[in-house]
């Protein structure tokens, strides 16, 4: 379980295709802290670390990726160099500053248009058919794993979408800084929903 709060951004430093995908993300995590074994949510992907090191380069963590997995997420999303926003898994005691997020996309959306608000920012999400009906006004929603509130839901002739306003905080604490029409994202409805 997770929070939706972002605690690092990461990197896909490597990426080595095996049966599956043995992805190896740069962190700012102190690898003597993760266990193998231990989950990490990779942009809101619940993955298992299989490997952990620090080198030259810094600190990292290796993680595999199943065919199912990468069919499920957003297209592009495990590419060399892409930034990823990185959540430990819950522990019992924990604040739970965002919503229960289970780390399971449940669809991949995609980011209609962002505009300036205040010092804020309006993001415009089109949400998959399949999942139109568990998103709420005010209610939460995970993209790419980050916990945001939506302000409102619409139904249209391109289909349903959401808006989301980013403060500048989230936006510099998570890979939203560089939103942009056009990009895929994946999305988890609220799992009380």
């Amino acid at each position: 379980m997770f929070t939706g709060i972002i605690t690092d951004i990461g990197t896909i430093r490597s990426i080595d295709q095996r049966g599956d995908m043995r992805v190896v993300v740069g962190t700012a995590y102190d690898p003597g802290t993760i266990a193998i074994g231990a989950s990490i949510a990779c942009s809101g992907v619940c993955l298992t670390v299989v490997d952990k090191g620090a080198g030259g380069a810094g600190n990292w963590f290796a993680v595999d990726i199943s065919g199912e997995t990468v069919s499920r997420t957003a297209p592009g999303q495990w590419t060399e160099g892409r930034p990823l926003n990185l959540e430990r898994a819950l522990k019992v005691g924990d604040e739970l500053g965002g919503h229960i997020v289970t780390g399971h996309v449940d669809g991949v959306g995609e980011i209609v248009s962002v505009e300036p608000t205040g010092d804020s920012t309006k993001l415009t999400v089109r949400v998959p058919a399949d999942l139109a009906a568990h998103v709420a006004g005010k209610g939460s929603v995970a993209v790419d794993g980050i916990s945001l509130t939506v302000n409102e839901v619409t139904d249209g002739p391109d289909g349903t979408q959401f808006t989301l306003n980013i403060i500048p905080h989230t936006a510099e604490q998570t890979t939203l800084v560089g939103a942009e029409a056009g990009r895929a994202v994946n999305l988890e409805i609220d799992i009380l929903a």
